[in-house]
Protein backbone atom coordinates (compact mmCIF):
# COMPACT_ATOMS: atom_id res chain seq x y z
CA UNK A 1 0.00 0.00 0.00
CA UNK A 2 0.88 3.66 -0.55
CA UNK A 3 -0.41 6.48 1.54
CA UNK A 4 -0.35 8.69 -1.26
CA UNK A 5 -3.13 6.36 -3.23
CA UNK A 6 -5.30 6.10 0.09
CA UNK A 7 -4.73 10.06 0.37
CA UNK A 8 -6.39 10.06 -3.31
CA UNK A 9 -9.20 7.61 -2.69
CA UNK A 10 -10.24 9.34 0.38
CA UNK A 11 -10.23 12.98 -1.48
CA UNK A 12 -12.56 11.60 -4.15
CA UNK A 13 -14.95 10.30 -1.41
CA UNK A 14 -14.26 6.49 -1.27
CA UNK A 15 -14.34 4.50 1.58
CA UNK A 16 -11.01 3.04 3.01
CA UNK A 17 -11.00 -0.49 4.15
CA UNK A 18 -10.13 -2.49 7.30
CA UNK A 19 -6.77 -3.53 5.90
CA UNK A 20 -5.94 0.16 4.75
CA UNK A 21 -7.32 2.26 7.35
CA UNK A 22 -4.70 -0.42 9.88
CA UNK A 23 -2.16 0.07 7.84
CA UNK A 24 -2.16 3.83 8.07
CA UNK A 25 -2.58 4.16 11.89
CA UNK A 26 0.32 1.44 11.93
CA UNK A 27 2.74 2.73 9.90
CA UNK A 28 2.10 6.26 11.61
CA UNK A 29 2.77 5.34 14.71
CA UNK A 30 6.04 4.07 13.16
CA UNK A 31 7.15 7.07 11.68
CA UNK A 32 6.88 5.57 8.26
CA UNK A 33 3.89 7.89 7.77
CA UNK A 34 5.30 11.54 7.69
CA UNK A 35 3.30 14.64 9.51
CA UNK A 36 2.04 16.23 6.45
CA UNK A 37 1.02 13.05 4.76
CA UNK A 38 -1.22 12.40 7.51
CA UNK A 39 -2.15 16.12 7.86
CA UNK A 40 -3.21 15.76 4.20
CA UNK A 41 -5.69 12.93 4.73
CA UNK A 42 -6.88 14.21 8.33
CA UNK A 43 -8.20 17.32 6.00
CA UNK A 44 -9.80 14.84 3.48
CA UNK A 45 -11.46 12.67 6.33
CA UNK A 46 -12.91 16.48 7.45
CA UNK A 47 -14.11 17.46 4.05
CA UNK A 48 -15.87 14.34 3.13
CA UNK A 49 -16.26 11.90 6.77
CA UNK A 50 -16.16 8.45 7.32
CA UNK A 51 -18.80 6.08 7.29
CA UNK A 52 -19.90 4.10 10.33
CA UNK A 53 -18.04 1.49 9.08
CA UNK A 54 -14.88 3.14 8.25
CA UNK A 55 -15.03 4.54 11.85
CA UNK A 56 -15.43 1.78 13.81
CA UNK A 57 -12.01 0.63 11.72
CA UNK A 58 -10.35 3.57 12.88
CA UNK A 59 -11.20 3.12 16.19
CA UNK A 60 -10.53 -0.56 16.37
CA UNK A 61 -6.83 0.45 14.87
CA UNK A 62 -6.26 3.06 17.30
CA UNK A 63 -6.90 1.27 20.39
CA UNK A 64 -5.02 -1.44 18.73
CA UNK A 65 -1.86 0.69 18.66
CA UNK A 66 -1.41 0.48 22.39
CA UNK A 67 -2.25 -1.77 25.35
CA UNK A 68 -5.29 -2.40 26.53
CA UNK A 69 -6.02 -2.46 30.68
CA UNK A 70 -7.46 -5.75 32.31
CA UNK A 71 -9.63 -4.71 34.91
CA UNK A 72 -11.27 -8.25 35.27
CA UNK A 73 -9.61 -9.27 38.34
CA UNK A 74 -11.74 -6.63 40.01
CA UNK A 75 -15.38 -7.78 41.23
CA UNK A 76 -18.44 -6.76 39.47
CA UNK A 77 -19.30 -4.46 36.55
CA UNK A 78 -17.32 -1.94 35.75
CA UNK A 79 -18.64 1.33 34.07
CA UNK A 80 -17.11 4.10 32.74
CA UNK A 81 -18.21 7.79 32.33
CA UNK A 82 -16.86 10.05 29.84
CA UNK A 83 -18.07 13.82 29.04
CA UNK A 84 -17.21 15.47 26.17
CA UNK A 85 -16.20 18.67 28.08
CA UNK A 86 -17.01 22.06 29.10
CA UNK A 87 -17.16 25.11 31.22
CA UNK A 88 -17.13 24.20 34.40
CA UNK A 89 -17.76 20.59 34.12
CA UNK A 90 -16.17 18.42 37.48
CA UNK A 91 -18.74 15.77 37.10
CA UNK A 92 -16.37 13.21 37.43
CA UNK A 93 -15.03 14.35 41.54
CA UNK A 94 -19.33 13.93 42.19
CA UNK A 95 -20.44 11.09 40.08
CA UNK A 96 -17.25 8.71 41.14
CA UNK A 97 -17.46 8.52 44.39
CA UNK A 98 -21.40 8.67 44.41
CA UNK A 99 -21.43 5.76 42.60
CA UNK A 100 -18.59 3.77 44.24
CA UNK A 101 -20.10 4.09 47.78
CA UNK A 102 -23.12 1.90 45.83
CA UNK A 103 -20.99 -0.65 45.25
CA UNK A 104 -20.07 -0.35 41.53
CA UNK A 105 -16.12 -0.09 41.03
CA UNK A 106 -14.68 2.94 39.50
CA UNK A 107 -12.00 2.63 37.45
CA UNK A 108 -10.84 5.85 35.84
CA UNK A 109 -8.42 7.14 33.34
CA UNK A 110 -8.49 10.73 33.04
CA UNK A 111 -6.59 13.39 31.31
CA UNK A 112 -5.51 16.97 32.12
CA UNK A 113 -7.13 19.98 29.90
CA UNK A 114 -5.90 22.00 27.38
CA UNK A 115 -7.90 25.24 26.37
CA UNK A 116 -10.38 27.14 28.69
CA UNK A 117 -10.13 25.37 31.55
CA UNK A 118 -8.36 22.44 33.06
CA UNK A 119 -9.11 18.72 32.87
CA UNK A 120 -10.21 16.03 35.76
CA UNK A 121 -6.61 15.23 36.37
CA UNK A 122 -5.69 19.20 36.76
CA UNK A 123 -8.82 19.43 39.40
CA UNK A 124 -7.89 16.88 41.32
CA UNK A 125 -3.94 18.69 41.26
CA UNK A 126 -5.41 21.42 42.65
CA UNK A 127 -5.26 19.18 46.05
CA UNK A 128 -1.75 19.68 47.00
CA UNK A 129 -0.34 15.88 47.63
CA UNK A 130 -3.14 14.27 45.51
CA UNK A 131 -0.86 11.51 42.97
CA UNK A 132 -2.42 11.19 39.91
CA UNK A 133 0.65 9.29 38.65
CA UNK A 134 -0.21 5.38 39.76
CA UNK A 135 1.20 2.81 38.33
CA UNK A 136 -1.36 0.36 37.43
CA UNK A 137 -0.84 -1.88 39.22
CA UNK A 138 -1.55 -0.03 42.40
CA UNK A 139 -4.30 1.86 40.34
CA UNK A 140 -5.96 -1.98 40.15
CA UNK A 141 -5.21 -2.61 44.13
CA UNK A 142 -6.88 0.65 44.98
CA UNK A 143 -10.22 -0.02 43.27
CA UNK A 144 -10.34 -3.15 44.73
CA UNK A 145 -9.79 -1.61 48.20
CA UNK A 146 -11.96 1.24 48.29
CA UNK A 147 -14.12 1.16 44.62
CA UNK A 148 -12.82 3.97 43.63
CA UNK A 149 -9.11 5.39 42.02
CA UNK A 150 -8.93 8.45 39.62
CA UNK A 151 -5.27 8.30 37.69
CA UNK A 152 -4.00 9.90 34.14
CA UNK A 153 -4.17 7.76 31.49
CA UNK A 154 -0.84 6.26 30.65
CA UNK A 155 1.64 6.71 27.10
CA UNK A 156 0.87 2.89 26.34
CA UNK A 157 -3.04 3.51 25.72
CA UNK A 158 -4.28 4.49 22.50
CA UNK A 159 -1.04 5.82 21.71
CA UNK A 160 -1.74 6.66 17.81
CA UNK A 161 -4.61 8.72 19.03
CA UNK A 162 -2.13 11.07 21.16
CA UNK A 163 -0.16 11.09 18.28
CA UNK A 164 -2.56 12.28 15.52
CA UNK A 165 -4.70 14.19 18.58
CA UNK A 166 -1.39 16.79 18.29
CA UNK A 167 -1.68 17.14 14.48
CA UNK A 168 -5.29 17.96 14.16
CA UNK A 169 -4.84 20.19 17.05
CA UNK A 170 -2.08 22.29 14.51
CA UNK A 171 -3.64 21.54 11.19
CA UNK A 172 -7.38 22.65 11.88
CA UNK A 173 -8.55 18.91 11.53
CA UNK A 174 -9.94 19.25 15.14
CA UNK A 175 -14.03 19.35 13.84
CA UNK A 176 -14.40 15.77 12.88
CA UNK A 177 -17.31 13.56 14.12
CA UNK A 178 -15.66 10.23 13.07
CA UNK A 179 -11.92 11.50 14.35
CA UNK A 180 -13.73 12.98 17.48
CA UNK A 181 -15.69 9.60 17.68
CA UNK A 182 -12.34 7.36 17.35
CA UNK A 183 -10.51 9.63 19.50
CA UNK A 184 -12.75 9.08 22.36
CA UNK A 185 -13.92 5.31 21.85
CA UNK A 186 -10.22 4.32 21.60
CA UNK A 187 -9.37 5.49 24.67
CA UNK A 188 -12.57 4.81 26.59
CA UNK A 189 -12.52 1.16 24.97
CA UNK A 190 -8.36 0.75 26.26
CA UNK A 191 -9.21 1.58 29.43
CA UNK A 192 -11.35 -1.50 30.52
CA UNK A 193 -14.39 -1.00 31.78
CA UNK A 194 -17.77 -3.05 30.66
CA UNK A 195 -19.61 -0.82 29.95
CA UNK A 196 -19.67 3.04 28.99
CA UNK A 197 -21.38 6.15 29.79
CA UNK A 198 -21.42 9.26 27.89
CA UNK A 199 -21.88 12.71 28.40
CA UNK A 200 -22.14 14.12 25.25
CA UNK A 201 -22.39 18.19 25.83
CA UNK A 202 -23.51 20.81 22.77
CA UNK A 203 -23.54 24.62 22.85
CA UNK A 204 -21.61 27.77 23.21
CA UNK A 205 -19.21 26.29 25.58
CA UNK A 206 -18.78 22.78 24.01
CA UNK A 207 -16.84 21.58 21.03
CA UNK A 208 -20.40 20.39 19.31
CA UNK A 209 -22.53 23.58 19.07
CA UNK A 210 -25.96 22.26 17.91
CA UNK A 211 -28.29 19.82 19.32
CA UNK A 212 -28.28 17.60 15.74
CA UNK A 213 -24.58 17.08 15.77
CA UNK A 214 -24.52 16.08 19.03
CA UNK A 215 -27.42 13.47 18.62
CA UNK A 216 -25.20 12.11 15.39
CA UNK A 217 -21.85 12.07 17.60
CA UNK A 218 -23.74 9.91 19.84
CA UNK A 219 -24.86 7.77 17.62
CA UNK A 220 -22.13 7.13 16.08
CA UNK A 221 -19.97 6.33 19.71
CA UNK A 222 -22.64 4.36 20.89
CA UNK A 223 -22.53 2.09 17.75
CA UNK A 224 -18.54 2.23 18.13
CA UNK A 225 -18.76 1.03 21.64
CA UNK A 226 -21.91 -2.09 21.42
CA UNK A 227 -20.07 -3.05 18.09
CA UNK A 228 -16.83 -3.79 20.12
CA UNK A 229 -18.88 -5.79 23.27
CA UNK A 230 -19.33 -2.88 25.57
CA UNK A 231 -22.51 -1.78 26.60
CA UNK A 232 -22.95 2.10 25.50
CA UNK A 233 -25.24 4.79 26.25
CA UNK A 234 -24.93 8.57 25.85
CA UNK A 235 -27.08 11.66 27.23
CA UNK A 236 -27.04 14.41 25.75
CA UNK A 237 -26.74 17.92 27.73
CA UNK A 238 -26.97 21.40 27.40
CA UNK A 239 -23.69 23.71 27.21
CA UNK A 240 -24.94 27.09 26.69
CA UNK A 241 -24.12 28.21 29.89
CA UNK A 242 -21.73 27.25 32.47
CA UNK A 243 -21.98 24.15 34.53
CA UNK A 244 -22.71 24.70 37.89
CA UNK A 245 -21.69 28.36 39.57
CA UNK A 246 -17.84 27.44 39.91
CA UNK A 247 -15.71 27.94 37.13
CA UNK A 248 -11.49 27.33 38.00
CA UNK A 249 -9.80 24.52 39.13
CA UNK A 250 -9.57 24.74 43.15
CA UNK A 251 -12.97 26.30 42.99
CA UNK A 252 -14.62 23.41 41.19
CA UNK A 253 -13.31 20.95 43.82
CA UNK A 254 -15.16 23.27 46.79
CA UNK A 255 -18.00 23.00 44.37
CA UNK A 256 -17.88 19.56 44.22
CA UNK A 257 -18.15 19.18 48.04
CA UNK A 258 -20.76 21.05 48.39
CA UNK A 259 -22.82 18.95 45.62
CA UNK A 260 -22.03 15.64 47.26
CA UNK A 261 -23.33 17.69 50.99
CA UNK A 262 -26.51 17.99 48.95
CA UNK A 263 -26.01 21.63 48.11
CA UNK A 264 -24.86 23.52 45.33
CA UNK A 265 -26.04 24.52 42.10
CA UNK A 266 -29.51 22.75 40.91
CA UNK A 267 -28.34 21.82 36.85
CA UNK A 268 -25.08 20.35 38.18
CA UNK A 269 -26.27 18.74 40.92
CA UNK A 270 -29.44 16.78 39.08
CA UNK A 271 -27.11 16.00 36.08
CA UNK A 272 -24.66 14.20 38.43
CA UNK A 273 -27.65 12.40 39.87
CA UNK A 274 -29.00 11.23 36.52
CA UNK A 275 -25.39 10.34 35.20
CA UNK A 276 -24.80 8.43 38.58
CA UNK A 277 -28.05 6.62 38.28
CA UNK A 278 -27.88 5.52 35.00
CA UNK A 279 -23.98 4.32 35.81
CA UNK A 280 -25.51 2.32 38.75
CA UNK A 281 -28.68 1.14 36.59
CA UNK A 282 -25.95 -0.34 34.08
CA UNK A 283 -24.03 -2.09 37.08
CA UNK A 284 -26.35 -3.76 39.18
CA UNK A 285 -28.81 -4.58 35.72
CA UNK A 286 -31.58 -2.68 38.18
CA UNK A 287 -34.02 -0.07 36.72
CA UNK A 288 -33.52 3.25 36.72
CA UNK A 289 -35.97 4.16 39.77
CA UNK A 290 -34.47 1.81 41.97
CA UNK A 291 -30.82 2.66 40.87
CA UNK A 292 -31.85 6.71 41.44
CA UNK A 293 -33.36 5.75 44.82
CA UNK A 294 -30.15 4.54 45.73
CA UNK A 295 -28.11 7.17 44.76
CA UNK A 296 -29.95 9.63 46.53
CA UNK A 297 -29.82 7.96 49.51
CA UNK A 298 -26.12 7.60 49.22
CA UNK A 299 -25.63 11.71 49.10
CA UNK A 300 -28.82 11.70 51.89
CA UNK A 301 -26.58 10.21 54.21
CA UNK A 302 -23.32 11.31 53.32
CA UNK A 303 -21.71 8.10 51.89
CA UNK A 304 -21.03 9.67 48.72
CA UNK A 305 -19.10 12.31 50.53
CA UNK A 306 -17.31 10.16 52.71
CA UNK A 307 -16.33 8.00 49.69
CA UNK A 308 -14.75 11.16 48.59
CA UNK A 309 -12.82 12.02 51.08
CA UNK A 310 -12.03 8.47 51.16
CA UNK A 311 -10.68 8.61 47.45
CA UNK A 312 -8.55 11.47 48.34
CA UNK A 313 -6.78 10.32 51.62
CA UNK A 314 -6.48 7.23 49.53
CA UNK A 315 -4.10 9.17 47.36
CA UNK A 316 -2.17 11.48 49.12
CA UNK A 317 -4.36 14.47 48.75
CA UNK A 318 -5.23 17.02 51.57
CA UNK A 319 -8.33 19.35 50.94
CA UNK A 320 -7.39 21.66 53.32
CA UNK A 321 -4.33 22.71 51.86
CA UNK A 322 -6.23 23.89 48.81
CA UNK A 323 -4.94 27.57 47.68
CA UNK A 324 -7.71 29.73 46.36
CA UNK A 325 -6.93 33.14 45.31
CA UNK A 326 -7.61 35.58 48.01
CA UNK A 327 -7.72 38.53 45.63
CA UNK A 328 -11.25 38.60 44.77
CA UNK A 329 -13.13 41.53 42.87
CA UNK A 330 -17.04 41.73 42.74
CA UNK A 331 -18.72 42.34 39.17
CA UNK A 332 -21.91 44.17 39.77
CA UNK A 333 -24.54 44.95 37.14
CA UNK A 334 -24.83 48.20 35.90
CA UNK A 335 -28.52 47.08 35.03
CA UNK A 336 -31.94 45.41 36.72
CA UNK A 337 -34.21 43.14 35.18
CA UNK A 338 -34.06 39.09 34.56
CA UNK A 339 -30.79 37.11 33.68
CA UNK A 340 -32.01 34.83 30.35
CA UNK A 341 -28.34 33.48 29.67
CA UNK A 342 -24.75 33.72 30.12
CA UNK A 343 -22.08 32.78 27.97
CA UNK A 344 -20.51 30.05 28.90
CA UNK A 345 -17.56 30.85 25.54
CA UNK A 346 -16.80 33.82 27.06
CA UNK A 347 -16.88 32.93 30.66
CA UNK A 348 -14.05 30.39 29.97
CA UNK A 349 -11.86 32.32 28.13
CA UNK A 350 -11.76 34.70 30.41
CA UNK A 351 -10.67 32.17 33.01
CA UNK A 352 -8.25 31.34 30.60
CA UNK A 353 -7.00 34.61 30.25
CA UNK A 354 -6.97 34.55 34.14
CA UNK A 355 -4.42 31.29 34.26
CA UNK A 356 -6.87 28.54 34.55
CA UNK A 357 -6.39 26.80 31.83
CA UNK A 358 -3.68 26.19 28.99
CA UNK A 359 -2.94 27.39 25.47
CA UNK A 360 0.29 24.99 25.29
CA UNK A 361 0.35 21.90 27.12
CA UNK A 362 3.91 23.07 28.48
CA UNK A 363 1.82 25.92 29.93
CA UNK A 364 1.43 26.25 34.15
CA UNK A 365 -2.15 26.65 35.56
CA UNK A 366 -3.20 28.97 38.09
CA UNK A 367 -5.22 26.47 40.13
CA UNK A 368 -6.37 29.55 42.69
CA UNK A 369 -8.06 31.97 40.13
CA UNK A 370 -11.31 31.20 38.71
CA UNK A 371 -14.86 33.11 38.78
CA UNK A 372 -17.79 32.04 40.84
CA UNK A 373 -21.15 32.76 39.64
CA UNK A 374 -23.75 34.37 41.75
CA UNK A 375 -26.88 35.15 39.89
CA UNK A 376 -28.23 32.47 37.90
CA UNK A 377 -30.25 32.04 34.97
CA UNK A 378 -34.09 33.55 35.57
CA UNK A 379 -33.01 35.84 38.89
CA UNK A 380 -33.67 39.18 38.70
CA UNK A 381 -31.18 41.60 39.58
CA UNK A 382 -31.39 45.36 40.76
CA UNK A 383 -28.44 47.84 39.57
CA UNK A 384 -25.59 47.04 41.67
CA UNK A 385 -26.19 43.70 42.31
CA UNK A 386 -23.17 41.66 42.65
CA UNK A 387 -23.55 38.72 39.65
CA UNK A 388 -19.91 37.25 39.73
CA UNK A 389 -16.98 37.29 41.38
CA UNK A 390 -13.66 36.98 40.35
CA UNK A 391 -10.68 35.15 41.88
CA UNK A 392 -7.47 36.61 40.41
CA UNK A 393 -3.74 35.45 40.32
CA UNK A 394 -0.88 37.27 38.80
CA UNK A 395 -2.98 38.31 35.53
CA UNK A 396 -5.85 41.49 34.99
CA UNK A 397 -8.63 41.26 32.55
CA UNK A 398 -11.11 43.52 31.42
CA UNK A 399 -13.99 42.85 33.92
CA UNK A 400 -16.53 44.54 31.34
CA UNK A 401 -15.97 41.21 29.60
CA UNK A 402 -17.62 39.30 32.30
CA UNK A 403 -21.20 41.74 32.70
CA UNK A 404 -21.31 41.43 29.17
CA UNK A 405 -21.57 37.56 29.10
CA UNK A 406 -24.47 38.08 31.64
CA UNK A 407 -27.47 38.46 29.42
CA UNK A 408 -30.39 40.86 31.44
CA UNK A 409 -33.42 41.35 30.16
CA UNK A 410 -36.64 43.04 31.21
CA UNK A 411 -39.03 40.02 29.84
CA UNK A 412 -38.38 36.62 31.40
CA UNK A 413 -37.24 33.96 29.01
CA UNK A 414 -38.00 30.53 29.25
CA UNK A 415 -34.64 28.43 30.75
CA UNK A 416 -33.25 25.20 28.38
CA UNK A 417 -33.23 21.96 29.92
CA UNK A 418 -29.82 20.79 31.24
CA UNK A 419 -30.31 17.18 29.84
CA UNK A 420 -32.08 17.16 26.07
CA UNK A 421 -32.13 13.05 26.07
CA UNK A 422 -30.39 10.04 25.77
CA UNK A 423 -29.44 7.92 22.78
CA UNK A 424 -29.30 4.15 23.73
Amino acid sequence: MYIVDLIEKKKNNKSLTKDEIKYIINSYVKDEIKDYQMSSLLMAICINGLSSEETFYLTEAMLESGNIIDLSSIKGIKVDKHSTGGVGDKTTLIIAPIVASLGVPIAKMSGRGLGYTGGTIDKLESIPGFNVNININDFIDQVKKINVCIGTTTKEVAPADKKIYALRDVTGTVSSMALIAASIMSKKLATGADKILLDVKYGKGALIKNVKEAIELAKLMVYIGNNHGKETKALITNMDIPLGNMIGNGLEVKEAIEILNGKGNKDLRDLCIVISTYMVSMSKNIDYITAQGEVLKSIRTKSAYNKFLELIKYQGGNLDLISISPNVFEVKTSKSGYINDIDALKIAEICQRLGSGRMYKEDDIDYGVGIEIIKNIGEYVNIGDVIAKVYIGNKTINYNEVIDAFIIEQEKKSKKPIIYGIVK
